[in-house]
């Protein structure tokens, strides 16, 4: 009895020895020096990937979308990014509706998206169609009328960036030449020439744009 106890007690003991030691391992020591490391080999990354407009101040995140709004409406002075439908909203964060990250996991015929996107496309025709420029509906992308499979993507396609330089150009009194440079300049070709597709990154675009117009 006294033996069945004794090897009881030191069994339990092992395991609170074990518990102690690989909390302390993978609990403190591993993060404390993951973090060391990525702060100081990928500084910016670590702290993600936060974007500093001119004067200093963060903006926001490369990997993270974000919204342009006047009121309720799209603030039809910058580019916009892709639609943010996703899994579900929030009312804090008043620059990206979405607090969850996924796709709307609606099928090709479901009636919500095909509404979804109809309506996209006939903003994004009306919005970008001005003086002098009109825009098809075939010239819409498809970027421009789906979200992305995160919903949080920060990213549109030249294609798109391209359909409404005409619309920024006019609503902040530009030369159409200078907005193309722009997005020419911010458009970042495939990952080592062939993974992915050429992107822009909305956020730093318009970063950019505000400053052009500061110069001017």
């Amino acid at each position: 009895m006294n033996n069945s106890v004794g090897n009881t007690g030191r069994v339990l003991w092992a395991g609170l020895r074990a518990l102690l030691v690989l909390t302390v391992l993978c609990g403190v020591l591993y993060p404390l020096a993951v973090t060391g490391v990525a702060q100081v080999a990928f500084p910016g990354k670590a702290n993600g990937s936060e974007i500093e407009d001119a004067s200093g101040k963060v903006v926001g995140s490369a990997l993270i979308g974000q919204t342009y709004l006047a009121g309720d409406a799209p603030d039809l002075r910058w580019f916009q990014p892709r639609p943010s439908n996703g899994l579900g909203t929030n009312s804090v964060n008043t620059r990206y509706a979405l607090i969850l990250s996924g796709a709307t996991n609606r099928s090709g015929d479901n009636a919500d998206l095909i509404r979804w996107v109809t309506d996209a496309k006939a903003a994004v025709v009306r919005d970008n169609s001005v003086n002098g420029y009109t825009v098809k509906p075939s010239d819409v992308p498809a970027d421009a009328v789906t979200s992305s499979g995160s919903g949080l993507d920060p990213h549109i396609s030249p294609a798109y960036a391209e359909l409404q330089v005409h619309r920024v150009a006019q609503r902040n009194r530009l030369d159409v030449a200078a907005v193309e440079k722009l997005v020419a300049d911010h458009t970042d070709d495939r990952v080592l020439g062939f993974i992915g597709e050429p992107r822009v990154n909305v956020l730093k675009l318009n970063i950019a744009l505000k400053e052009l117009l500061t110069r001017g």
